[in-house]
């Protein structure tokens, strides 16, 4: 589904008669440029690694976006003390006994009421196991995307479709627009105001 709907077509500058594949390519251009599967509410799977001494990672796509309200946008969290890496064995005595009960490499299922988040920074902070051993690896299942998409996306839509309308290589109206052309003219489309009104929305790891 386009980020601009028809009705908001003449709010933003474009001809009320613009063309439903426009606004697919454009909002398709955007998705690549925030490397994002949609900016609409979409479940993600993360693992992360912990860095030692930390208990803390950051989430890639933000903001957090529940189902339904009442619904938390955590789906699932687990954690696991893996082996160290090399140099990293902080805790000698409670690493020998995490390895003597096989805790290594199993996966321990988090409530999520006992991980702190941070919603401005997407940081998820991790308490200790039964051990007092810090996790090194965590996988997080959430839900991220806007519910109602903003003034600032649309007009980075709008923008996109008037900047390929403006470029004499599209054939501006004349036919649909092929995907693979709109690519090769992503770095034309997607100007640095597209940018800055996206900024928000750009994941902060590939993927």
């Amino acid at each position: 589904m386009g980020y601009l709907q028809p009705t908001d077509y003449q709010n933003f500058g474009l001809a009320s008669d613009t063309t439903d594949d426009w606004i697919t390519v454009a909002s398709a251009l955007i998705d690549t440029h925030c490397r994002r599967i949609s900016l609409n509410p979409t479940q993600y799977v993360e693992r992360l690694r912990l860095t030692a001494g930390s208990q803390t990672v950051r989430l890639s796509y933000l903001p957090l976006a529940p189902i339904t309200p009442a619904t938390s946008p955590f789906v699932n969290i687990q954690a696991r003390y893996a082996r160290p890496r090399r140099g990293q064995m902080i805790y000698p005595l409670q690493e020998e006994i995490a390895w003597a009960f096989a805790l290594p490499g199993a996966w321990t299922q988090m409530d999520p009421s006992t991980v702190d988040f941070v919603p401005q920074t997407g940081e998820l902070i991790f308490p200790m196991n039964i051990l007092g051993l810090p996790y090194n690896e965590v996988q997080v299942t959430y839900t991220a995307g806007l519910s109602t998409i903003p003034d600032a996306v649309m007009a980075a839509c709008a923008l996109i479709v008037k900047n390929a309308q403006a470029t004499p290589g599209l054939n501006v109206k004349s036919s649909r627009i092929d995907t693979m052309q709109m690519e090769y003219f992503s770095n034309t489309l997607i100007d640095s105001t597209v940018q800055s009104l996206l900024k928000p929305w750009v994941a902060s790891r590939l993927g």
